[in-house]
């Protein structure tokens, strides 16, 4: 297709606009349609994996009450 054969991606059907305000449309459509940038992923830290890793439990002195402490 030759640009001359295209429809027209925008068509003003009733009124005279003046063209301040067909730039303002254009502007305001061609934002509207643009794709969103692609965001980082999120990673919740209650889902890491570290997190499943418990550090070793030396038997010895105090060690049943040091389990229950947090980390």
């Amino acid at each position: 297709m030759t640009p001359e054969s295209r429809p027209p991606l925008l068509r003003v059907i009733s009124g005279n606009p003046s063209e301040e305000e067909l730039a303002a449309i254009i502007a305001a459509v061609s934002t509207r349609s643009r794709r969103a940038a692609p965001r980082a992923p999120h990673f919740s830290l209650w889902a890491r994996k570290a997190r499943q890793v418990r550090p070793a439990q030396r038997p010895g002195f105090g060690a049943w009450r040091a389990s229950t402490l947090p980390r």
